[in-house]
């Protein structure tokens, strides 16, 4: 009888919990392959030890370069560690979400981009579209948030209108798109920006898909 009892009692704590744990993390990376990704994976998109890696620390990387989702994705939170190397050039990088592939030219991707690279750390851009920095952190501030040549958390809100960045724990950005034309689901990318001898290094990729 205490038996019943006890699995009564745990069915009516577990129950309820089990259904506010909300929608799950997954990994859109597996470490190991490009499943789910697509881009240009003989040149400028490489994986090693777990880490998808993207341009040159020998060569100048000739244009702008995105490996993409081949899921489309809308309310989310994106988390990530990211790391960008090299000292000649251009050196840039970051996340494109809400986007699509551009036909002319195909390489590029137009919507929004939490950028990462000197005077660009952890603001919202808008690629190929508004062409211009939509927010930015404070220049001297963020960089003592910014960890150089090293490995920083990235993380991506972005639910319905609302946009915000986080890098290493701190709000970069929070930002309230007015425009209704521009569109509110996409593609994610990771960026590497032409100009540069640089390298891109992003792993331990998660999503939690919102409503």
């Amino acid at each position: 009888m205490k038996s019943l009892i006890w699995i009564g009692f745990l069915s009516f704590v577990c129950i309820p919990l089990c259904f506010a744990q909300g929608p799950k993390t997954i990994a859109l990376f597996d470490g190991k392959t490009f499943h789910g990704w697509e881009g240009d994976t003989l040149h400028t998109w490489r994986i090693e030890n777990g880490m998808l890696m993207g341009g040159s620390l020998e060569t100048t990387v000739p244009h702008n370069n995105f490996l993409c989702t081949k899921k489309i994705y809308s309310n989310f939170i994106l988390k990530l560690k990211i790391k960008l190397t090299g000292d000649q050039g251009f050196i840039n990088s970051g996340v494109q979400f809400r986007s699509q592939r551009l036909k002319d030219p195909a390489y590029e991707m137009i919507g929004y981009q939490a950028d990462f690279g000197k005077d660009y750390w952890a603001s919202l851009y808008d690629e190929s579209r508004r062409n211009k920095t939509l927010v930015k952190p404070n220049d001297q501030e963020v960089l003592t948030w910014i960890k150089i040549n090293d490995w920083n958390d990235y993380e991506i809100k972005a639910i319905n209108h609302q946009i915000r960045l986080y890098i290493n724990g701190h709000m970069s950005v929070d930002y309230t798109e007015t425009d209704a034309s521009i569109p509110q689901s996409g593609f994610i990318g990771i960026q590497i920006h032409g100009g540069g001898k640089a390298q891109v290094a992003v792993k331990d990729i998660r999503i939690q898909e919102l409503p």
